[in-house]
């Protein structure tokens, strides 16, 4: 027994120490301490409109209500759903932000949990719901927007709109302001929303034009997603522009408040985004926020997704989901593979990553020709040998079996609901508040669990999901070491 017992620490110090390696990037040493808590929302709570609660598309917490009591945390965070529970394609489901209250009492980096404590880290309660409304007050949609575009009035840009005249919206990614506004991103513009703090519509930013999709020369924001009955579009894909379902799923606003970067989620069509073998040359839009109501392009480079081989050897492009902004030249990236995970078919996966993403020695190819729809900077996925792409240094696998293990959860067979679930979608920070280590934070990272649940109702109907499918909202928790925020505010993200 002495001797098991050696091998348990001696496997535990090992783990810590490859967690504690520092990632160098341009000369920067983040520290990955690894995971310290999870917890769950389950797969059936219901929101204050008593449909069912989707969770993690976007996150953001409330760093001004972050507290820390001995070795407890409390404050609150904000969790964007999607476009709602897709049946047969879309429904009318009304975009709306949920508030969550947040309990943190972590386990010390590298330490295992106390036994029967392996998921109880992390306890979050919904707290609250607010519909998102267009300009005039009244309800937005999820509903693919199919043929439908709302004409441009005053400083608003033309609109996807859905064929019950309702602003569409299939939102991805929030930025909470210190005065209670927020940037909300989205896929079918794609487009940057700014929203009161009441949830109605003040502005809209739109991409440059090559990030427009375009069908038969004219702008057209349908995803190939259409409601019960309605007929698909028409090429089914963009000509040019963003790739269905594949707009700003990433956005930040940098520490200091000047600039809010947006990513694409991988390429645009005429980028190599009409495969999925050379979709990898993403772009980054980074904007001065100095104006919020009119965000102006001040930068953009191309960013190279993260590749990696399948289980027959094929090379894949795992998709960019979210970002979380260290500075106007950094941020870190979550990416990730698809169709793997409990509530789908495929069991592991093979990539969840948390990238550092440096732009310094990028070329910036704001407002110049690449802008344009018919001047790819990537044509079938090969790099204009004029452009030097972002440099991605690895920092998190989600997929670590030795973390995952130390709370309960794998990845891989059984596909259960200790696996991890497909779509991990939200990360966001909150200082440690430890005078000792002051550039230490908490990273938050929760899934998009597809409103996947057997007890299931929205838009006025009782579902089921499909295989007994019932995922849980779930957040990991790491503790990191990023030098250099601590001269920050962090109140913007």
């Amino acid at each position: 027994m002495k001797h098991l017992n050696r091998t348990v620490a001696l496997g535990a110090a090992l783990a810590l120490f490859t967690s504690l390696t520092p990632a160098l990037a341009d000369g920067v040493a983040y520290v990955n301490k690894g995971l310290v808590g999870i917890g769950r929302i389950p797969a059936n709570q219901k929101d204050k409109f008593g449909e069912t609660f989707g969770s993690g598309s976007g996150m953001a917490i409330d760093t001004k209500s972050w507290t820390r009591e001995g070795a407890t945390y409390r404050g609150s965070l904000w969790l964007l759903p999607d476009r709602g529970y897709n049946v047969v394609g879309t429904t009318d489901y009304r975009p709306r932000l949920n508030t969550i209250s947040v309990e943190l009492a972590p386990t010390a980096p590298g330490a295992a949990p106390a036994a029967g404590q392996e998921q109880s880290g992390v306890k979050a309660t919904l707290a609250d719901t607010m519909l998102l409304t267009d300009d005039k007050g009244a309800d937005a949609t999820g509903l693919d927007p199919l043929n439908g575009v709302r004409a441009a009035a005053g400083d608003m840009p033309i609109l996807p709109q859905a064929e019950n005249g309702k602003l569409a919206l299939d939102d991805e990614a929030i930025v909470r302001l210190p005065d209670g506004t927020m940037f909300i991103s989205d896929e079918y513009g794609p487009n940057i929303y700014r929203f009161s703090a009441e949830g109605r519509l003040m502005s809209a930013t739109q991409p440059p034009a090559a990030l427009v999709p375009m069908r038969h020369g004219k702008p057209n924001f349908a995803s190939d997603n259409p409601g019960p009955g309605a007929a698909e579009p028409d090429p089914k894909d963009p000509e040019t522009g963003r790739q269905n379902n594949q707009g700003l799923e990433g956005m930040s606003m940098t520490p200091e408040g000047r600039f809010l970067i947006a990513v694409l989620q991988s390429a645009a069509r005429q980028d190599g985004g009409d495969s999925g073998s050379t979709r990898q040359n993403t772009r980054a839009l980074v904007y001065d926020a100095s104006d919020l109501a009119h965000l102006k392009l001040a930068h953009e480079y191309v960013v190279p997704l993260p590749v990696f081989k399948d289980a027959k050897g094929k090379t894949k492009v795992a998709a960019q989901s979210e970002i979380v902004a260290l500075s106007d030249k950094s941020f870190l990236m979550l990416a990730r593979d698809s169709g793997n995970g409990q509530g789908v078919k495929g069991d592991e996966s093979l990539y969840r990553k948390i990238e550092i993403v440096d732009l310094s020695a990028a070329t910036d190819i704001a407002n110049g020709p690449f802008d344009a729809a018919d001047k790819p900077v990537a044509p079938k996925g090969m790099l204009d040998p004029s452009v030097t792409p972002a440099k991605l240094t690895p920092f998190i696998d989600i997929n670590d079996k030795g973390e995952l293990g130390r709370f309960g959860l794998h990845n891989g067979a059984p596909n259960d609901k200790d696996n991890l679930s497909e779509k991990w979608e939200a990360i966001s920070l909150a200082p440690v508040l430890d005078p000792k280590l002051p550039d230490d934070y908490f990273l938050f990272v929760a899934n998009d669990n597809d409103f996947l649940t057997q007890d299931g109702f929205q838009v006025g109907a009782a579902y089921k999901a499909e295989d007994g499918a019932d995922v849980d909202t779930t957040f990991l928790v790491y503790q990191v070491t990023l030098p250099g925020l601590s001269g920050n505010s962090l109140a913007a993200n």
